[in-house]
């Protein structure tokens, strides 16, 4: 089992250790020292990285470490891109990267401040904490969880902060734990448990790394929630993060507001009235769509004669979309009780295929009949289909094809 400094000491970047086991059968080298500094993935939060520096060996030739993970024994498994010499019994320098780790810290200590806030104002657990590369999130166990509730947890953690309570480590057995008051315990019950205890506001067991005071988390900022399963999802970002997060976000904004010209505190308002204008657009273009296809379809019902008892028409329409040709197709087979219809376009290629009620053709079989040729997706009913095809070239010939066979 490998002696974990991280857990009495988060702010330790450089360690000295022995390599005990070496596998390179991966496609990447995995290797376990007796001791270490480099956190594992576990308990919602991610992998340090940094480098090894093999006894002896110019510091030029740092090995990076790239992920580390916790082995079914215990031990922590750090993997790197190249072995570059290293045996059991090697010694090596472990160099953590620090920026990294700091972020870590940050986001993991916002986040037992945060969870402890919604537990203190509305009595709601968390479940679950995922720390990601650029934002984290928390899910919370309620049905309810509303705008307000969500920003008086975020003042009370970031008021919390602004304390600069102290954050200490202690270890205690199961049984003292007991005891304490812990909001949470670890699913899995161990001989000592490793408690983080931020000064008269939350106290819980954790293996993470964390920040020594509430001060070095910087700030918590609440991005959104919603509604995952049975839970609420609240994503945040803490410290460093937040603050290149909110840059972002105005930067964004302001060229929003540049377009608009208009203020960022506008850009919404401007957004509802394009979204306006979009919707009644769209209304005013099916409108025209329903003329233009009437049109059409007077048209070439008036071109066809009726064969058979009934009409079929076949167009390819170069310039025009699926919504128009399925529009022509509903207005053929409403005018008609004879039609059948097999529309195509090739501008971004669709395939209408449709006949009026009570004629004898599958249309759906029909399409995929078509498709088997041209390729694509497609489906539908026995009187109306649809189609992708991936391919155009030929087109009015295969349909055409298609036709040829209906009467036999």
């Amino acid at each position: 089992m490998t002696q974990r400094l991280y857990y009495t000491d988060s702010f330790l970047y450089e360690f000295d250790a022995e390599v005990v086991n070496l596998n390179q059968a991966d496609p990447r080298p995995a290797i376990m020292l007796d001791r270490t500094a480099f956190y594992p993935t576990s308990g919602g939060q991610i992998f340090d990285t940094g480098w090894l520096l093999p006894e002896g060996i110019d510091e030029h030739r740092k090995l990076r470490v790239v992920e580390v993970a916790e082995g079914e024994d215990g031990s922590v498994v750090h993997f790197i891109e190249a072995a570059g010499g290293l045996e059991p019994g090697t010694r090596v320098h472990g160099i953590i990267d620090a920026d990294r780790r700091r972020d870590h810290m940050q986001q993991h200590s916002g986040q037992h401040v945060l969870s402890a806030a919604f537990v203190r104002l509305f009595n709601v657990p968390t479940v679950s904490f995922h720390m990601g590369i650029e934002a984290c999130s928390i899910d919370l166990e309620t049905k309810p969880l509303a705008a307000d509730q969500v920003e008086a947890a975020e003042a009370l953690a970031n008021e919390v902060v602004t304390e600069n309570r102290p954050v200490d480590v202690r270890f205690v057995t199961q049984a003292e734990a007991t005891t304490l008051g812990l909001r949470k315990f670890p699913p899995v019950e161990r001989e000592k448990l490793r408690l983080i205890d931020i000064r008269g506001f939350d106290l819980t067991a954790c293996g993470g790394t964390h920040v020594h005071s509430t001060g070095q988390i910087g700030c918590i900022l609440l991005r959104k929630i919603e509604k995952v399963r049975q839970s609420w999802r609240v994503e945040f970002v803490c410290g460093k993060r937040a603050i290149g997060t909110a840059r972002r976000d105005y930067a964004t904004l302001l060229e929003a507001g540049e377009l608009f010209s208009s203020h960022i505190w506008d850009v919404p308002e401007q957004i509802r009235k394009i979204q306006e204008q979009a919707r009644a657009s769209r209304k005013a273009q099916e409108s025209w769509f329903d003329e233009l296809a009437e049109i059409y379809a007077e048209r070439l019902l008036a071109e066809t004669p009726e064969s058979g008892g009934r009409r079929i028409i076949v167009r390819v329409f170069p310039e025009r979309d699926l919504a128009f040709i399925k529009c022509l197709a509903q207005q053929l087979t409403r005018r008609s009780s004879t039609a059948a219809a097999f529309l195509a376009t090739t501008g971004k290629p669709a395939l209408v295929f449709a006949q009026s009620p009570g004629q004898p053709f599958n249309m759906a079989a029909l399409m995929k009949e078509a498709l088997q040729t041209l390729g694509g997706r497609g489906g539908g009913s026995k009187d109306m289909a649809q189609g992708a095809p991936e391919n155009v070239v030929g087109i009015e010939t295969i349909l055409s094809q298609l036709v040829s066979q209906l009467g036999d």
